[in-house]
């Protein structure tokens, strides 16, 4: 699967070269599947983060969303048109949507950003996911995989998904798409958090930043070490159970900061085990689970968050415990199941 977003990644450069629709970087593998912990070892979906920087001609401005903060902060991507007559001063042949004259534009046949996959002023995401569709399966016949593997494109509004097989094997990729803030690892993505989020609605996401926290566990652990393995047990244990994958990733995470990682020998698995458990039952019980990333100050140094996110108040994930008791006391009936 790298190998395959590595090849889209190259076209896509060279289909997109002289366009003005966003320029797209490297994919990146994000979720439980790239990391090798997916509690759905016969069913996995590779989900990947394919950042986008705007085109020539444009800017992305992130202006917060603070009718819908319910879950966590929600951005809206407003695509601004930039001057671009001083690079026709330089000599370099460029269109200048904010000064040349409508009649040149549009005989010119190359619309602005705003004019393909924009509503209003802002960047739509089921738009970009449909360009995103289109996109794969116009360059899908030119990669060197199309000769021995057949592409199946699945419906969704929100990101691309498809489908590889080649008649043994079979591999199911989600391409997410996002824009990043600043220089940080925090982006606002496609992956939504509600069902009815509007369509220039981008969540803020820290799948990124939560990967590089694993990459950097990986670097001090030992090459036996098992604290994948525990998290793949426990995600593994609670499907079709009322915890999320994500919490479960977050308590390790959490234990991961206190526990030294030589102690996730497969001598101590029971008991990192016992500890993820007692954990979750210490952060029912008192309906407090903070969030990893947002508010946390102690986070490797190779992991760079916006002012904004790193001094943020803590986020608590159990907070409709706190709110609903029905709520908080079948969580707890379902604990005691796990």
């Amino acid at each position: 699967t790298t190998d395959l977003m590595d090849n889209f990644t190259i076209y896509f450069g060279h289909v997109l070269s002289n366009s003005f629709y966003p320029v797209l970087q490297q994919a990146i593998g994000v979720g439980s599947a790239s990391k090798g912990w997916s509690p759905r070892e016969q069913d996995v979906v590779y989900h990947v983060l394919v950042p986008m920087n705007p085109p020539r001609g444009h800017s992305f401005h992130l202006e917060l969303d603070t009718a819908r903060q319910r879950h966590g902060r929600n951005f809206h991507v407003r695509v601004q048109l930039e001057c671009t007559c001083r690079s026709e001063q330089q000599g370099e042949s460029m269109l200048c949507f904010l000064h040349q004259p409508e009649e040149e534009l549009r005989s010119n046949r190359h619309p602005s950003l705003l004019h393909t996959l924009c509503t209003g002023s802002y960047l739509d995401m089921q738009k970009t996911a449909c360009w995103f569709y289109q996109l794969v399966r116009a360059i899908w016949p030119a990669l060197p995989q199309s000769h021995n593997w057949h592409l199946v494109l699945l419906p969704s509004r929100r990101s691309c998904q498809f489908q590889v097989t080649n008649g043994a094997e079979s591999f199911r990729i989600e391409m997410l798409f996002g824009v990043r803030q600043g220089n940080s690892d925090i982006f606002v993505s496609s992956q939504p958090r509600e069902a009815c989020t509007p369509s220039t609605t981008w969540p803020e996401s820290y799948a990124v930043a939560e990967m590089k926290f694993f990459k950097s566990i990986a670097r001090q652990a030992p090459p036996n070490s098992l604290h994948l393995k525990c998290l793949q047990f426990f995600t593994h244990l609670q499907l079709g159970l009322g915890f999320s994958t994500y919490t479960m990733k977050t308590v390790v995470m959490h234990l991961l900061t206190v526990i030294p990682v030589s102690r996730w020998l497969r001598r101590d698995f029971v008991r990192r085990l016992v500890d993820i458990s007692e954990s979750l039952h210490f952060c029912m019980q008192m309906r407090c689970l903070n969030h990893f990333i947002v508010g946390n100050r102690r986070l490797p140094g190779e992991i760079s968050l916006p002012p904004e996110v790193q001094m943020a108040e803590t986020c608590n994930l159990f907070h409709h415990l706190v709110m609903d008791p029905v709520a908080h006391s079948q969580a707890m009936s379902e604990y005691v199941d796990l």
